[in-house]
Formats: C-alpha cells, structure tokens, sequence
C-alpha cells in the first residue's frame, strides 16, 4: 500500500508559508495519506442535468441527491466533488466528508455545434472561504477548462486566479481539462491529453482529471496515457470514469490507467452514483482499493462482490 508521510507533501511555494501545514493536512485528507486521489464526482446535476440520475439503467435512489453523501461518507473515498449550493444544503448532515467546491459548470444543452463551451466561475472565493470558517470540511476547489474552446483564455484566467488564492489558503485545487470546441476534431487525442496534462501543471493545479486518450496507433490507453501523466509533472493526473459500465471492465480499466498510465488515482461520477447504495458503497471500496492500495483487479473484485471490505 503505498503512503506518505507530511514531510513527504511537496508544498507549492505559492501557498503562504504559515498555511503550509493546513495544505499537507489538506493534502493527505484528500489522499488519504496515499499521495494518490480518488475523487467522487458529484457535479453531473448541472453538467447533465438530470438524465444521469433518472432513467433506464439508472438505479432509482440515485434521484434524491442525498444518495451521493450517503455513498461518500459509507464508502471510501478521497474527496466529495460538488458545487457550492449542493455542498451547503447538506453538509450539515454529513460533516465527516472532505468536500472539494466545483467553481464552474454549465449545462450541456447548448452544444458545441453552435456554440463553442465556456464554463463561468459561479462563486467568488470569498464564499468559499466564508464556508470553510461556518464549519465545513473543504480540503479543495475544482474548476473545468475547455481547452480550444473560443473561450480558453478566460477559463485560463479564472482558474490560474482561483489556484493562487486557493494555494494562499492552504487549499488544493483539481482542473478538470477537456479539448472541446470547433477547433478540436478529437477530443480524446492522446496528444491533446498530454498538452492539457501540461497546461495544468503550468496553472499550477495539483491534480488534473483528464478523459483517457483514445490512441490510433495500435497503443493501449493506458500506453498513451503515460504520455500524459509524465507531462503533467509534479500535478498529479487522473482519469475520469466516463458512463457506467460493469465493474469488472472499470476495475480493469482503472487498474492500467494506474499502474500502465501512470495516473495517480481516478475521479469517477455516474459509474458510482447510478448504483443502489449498497452497490455503490462497495464499489467505492473496490476503487479505492486499487487507488489506495494496489490491489489486484481480482482482490479489488472481491471487495466489489462483498467477500472481503476494504476500510482505511
């Protein structure tokens, strides 16, 4: 099981020198004292709207948004990732989660055909902060940049701002990166991976969550996305977990992103919430055993099928 110690947290130097152990608390909260992330996604009800949390597939609990901090506070997980106002409403009630604040999002109905995306900040810092002095848990702030989009500069911007004064705050902070606009033909090019893997290091980020590449060169994903994580440098790279497929092919998946890819951990949504409770709580587990762990993907299974738990 790999672990580190504080001193082990490499410290930005933007982040102001009598907040630096709040940051490697915040750190190994986040991690669980891994240096790895396993980040619950739960920012989908604006980015989706509801068709991820109601419809065929999909299992009923997941309509009522207390089913994602029932699955985050039963299972194992590094962090809760919501928008401001999810957070709030219910963080009272669940109080033990590491929440990380998703500052931007915006609905997917307005497609890129007619409109390349911007995703605008929706809260200024300062209520962040006003949050975090109420009472809650947060360890960190999230923030998404469509990368090619006609409006990158400006997503460029307010995230760079957001990493300074959230660094300055003992804060980490996780850019979601996508390639997404007219001027982008594949999203998921391995090359186009990497350069946003960069970009992210370059704003300063800690973690980046990233779409696994999609070579066309007869390399695995994982092959093309130790292309990315070594790009990304000292942030640390991870991979969204995309639609819900069945345990075994995610597990697998998310066992070479790891340990072929060199990603450092894994940020999955719908492949969790869209389960019963029960099943989610366990894949929790099952994740984070292979995050946290290095578990196999059949011990991993295990964990999933209920003949062994997983706690840290």
């Amino acid at each position: 099981m790999p672990t580190i110690t504080r001193d082990q947290v490499k410290v930005p130097c933007d982040v102001a020198p009598e907040l630096r152990d709040e940051y490697i608390t915040n750190y190994m909260k986040a991690t669980r004292g891994t240096g790895r992330l396993m980040l619950f996604a739960c920012d989908q009800k604006i980015e989706h709207l509801n068709k991820d949390f109601y419809g065929e597939g999909i299992d009923e609990a997941d309509l009522d948004p207390e089913h994602l901090f029932k699955i985050g506070t039963q299972g194992v997980c590094g962090v809760v990732a919501g928008q401001r106002g999810l957070i709030a409403q219910y963080a009272a009630d669940y109080p033990d989660a590491n929440y990380l604040v998703k500052m931007n999002s915006k609905t997917n109905i307005v497609g890129i055909d007619q409109e390349d995306p911007y995703s605008p900040q929706l809260y200024d810092f300062d209520a962040i902060l006003a949050m975090r002095e109420a009472g809650v848990n947060i360890v960190g702030l999230g923030y998404t940049i469509y990368l090619g989009s006609d409006y990158e500069a400006t997503m460029m911007a307010e995230a760079g701002e957001l990493i300074a004064q959230a660094h300055a705050n003992g804060m980490l902070v996780v850019l979601w990166i996508y390639p997404r606009g007219k001027a982008v033909k594949a999203e998921k090019d391995p090359d186009l991976i990497a350069g946003a893997a960069g970009v992210a290091l370059c704003l300063g980020a800690d973690f980046v969550k990233v779409n696994p590449p999609k070579p066309e060169d007869g390399r695995t994903p994982a092959e093309a996305l130790r292309i990315a994580s070594t790009a990304a440098g000292r942030t640390g790279l991870v991979c969204a977990g995309g639609s819900t497929v069945d345990a075994e092919t995610f597990l697998s998946q998310l066992y070479d992103q790891i340990h072929v890819g060199g990603a450092c951990g894994n940020a999955t949504g719908r492949n969790i919430h869209q389960r019963s409770l029960d099943e989610a709580v366990r894949l929790t587990k099952a994740i984070s055993a292979i995050t946290l762990a290095d578990y196999s993907v059949a011990d991993a299974l295990k964990v999933f099928n209920g003949e062994e738990d997983f706690s840290l």
